[in-house]
């Protein structure tokens, strides 16, 4: 079995995903047409090169016009499916899928309404797609108080059944004019319980990562690669565990790391942290999570015993129950036995 044909056939769980980051090119093109004032390209090489990104704050600005094209809860519904059918095609078996309610609520969706959509669309991914569905919702940082207040009444009052976190992302830079609101939201969310699943270090440095690990009790870190900048961070994390949700290629997208041969990830795996691998927002990157997993065995040179662990890796770091959890570790090992047989 080639190592293509190695990582294609591998189970995979992915962690980190963003709903309107997930909209396939032909599912954009469909919104943009469909709403020509939102000023997204409605010709797919002009839509292609709109994805080209300079730096962090240009990405953020054009996924803010993609997310504006997103205007009923039947374009939620749809966004989801098409992720689930996207990942069962790679193989995939279980997203938790960051969804921002916040940016629903801007452009006037009953966050009512957009729950029962999350609802029909995760019971249709795993009955017609065999895809386990799950949610976090994620505070856009850079809006502040008010994204933070919508963010947890949605979370608390009318949640989706399967959502599972509590989330942070958006412009790392602005989180300190809020640091105390987020961390009252992250309580608050955590006493419901949720999962505390922020983003963090990821455009700044291990500063951010530290206050979402002491401020708002971060199980999982999204991102986390300026850990390395600090031998006492990142001695903690492999003391402690704390899972990362690694995304290469979007950090090379978005400015973050110059080449992909430069991540920081096999040092990350060689220094005992657990890290997983992620997509991010998949099409906006021209990646898949499976691709993900291609660029960490041809790029960064990762065995595939290494590409089995972090396999395991996300399944253990899921949200999912015991049981499917193992049934899914059993299907991974069964691939890499298969594998280890065909090389004997």
């Amino acid at each position: 079995m080639t190592t293509d044909a190695f990582i294609d056939a591998l189970p995979k769980v992915e962690l980190h995903v963003h709903l309107i980051g997930s909209a396939s090119v032909p599912t954009v093109l469909e919104l943009a047409r469909r709403h020509p004032d939102g000023g997204v390209p409605t010709d797919e090489e002009e839509l292609r090169a709109f994805y080209r990104f300079t730096d962090f704050p240009h990405f953020a600005r054009i996924y803010q016009a993609v997310n504006a094209l997103v205007r009923e809860p039947e374009d939620v519904a749809t966004l989801v499916l098409g992720l689930a059918a996207d990942l069962a095609g790679q193989n995939g078996r279980y997203v938790e899928l960051t969804v921002t309610p916040y940016a629903h609520h801007v452009v006037g969706m009953p966050m009512r309404e957009v729950t029962e959509a999350l609802d029909l669309a995760s019971r249709r991914s795993r009955e017609e797609h065999g895809v386990r569905m799950a949610y976090v919702f994620d505070i856009p940082g850079e809006y502040g108080v008010e994204a933070a207040r919508v963010t947890l009444d949605h979370a608390l009052r009318e949640p989706p059944q399967a959502l599972v976190g509590f989330g942070l992302a958006g412009i790392e830079q602005e989180r300190p004019r809020y640091r105390n609101v987020f961390a009252d939201a992250f309580r608050a969310a955590t006493a419901a319980g949720l999962r505390s699943l922020p983003h963090a270090g990821e455009m700044t440095g291990p500063e951010t990562i530290w206050e979402a690990l002491d401020l708002l009790g971060a199980e999982r870190i999204g991102h986390g690669t300026s850990c390395m900048d600090d031998p006492r961070l990142v001695a903690h994390l492999r003391e402690t565990q704390i899972p990362l949700e690694v995304c290469p290629t979007s950090n090379v997208c978005t400015g973050q790391v110059a080449r992909v041969e430069e991540h920081p990830l096999p040092r990350m795996i060689e220094e005992g942290l657990f890290v997983t691998l992620n997509s991010d927002d998949p099409p906006m990157f021209a990646t898949t999570l499976s691709r993900e997993y291609h660029v960490a065995a041809d790029r960064l040179g990762l065995d595939r015993e290494t590409l089995t662990t972090l396999a395991r890796n996300a399944v253990e770091a899921s949200s999912m129950d015991p049981a499917d959890k193992k049934e899914i570790r059993d299907e991974i090992d069964t691939v890499a036995a298969r594998h280890s047989e065909a090389t004997l």
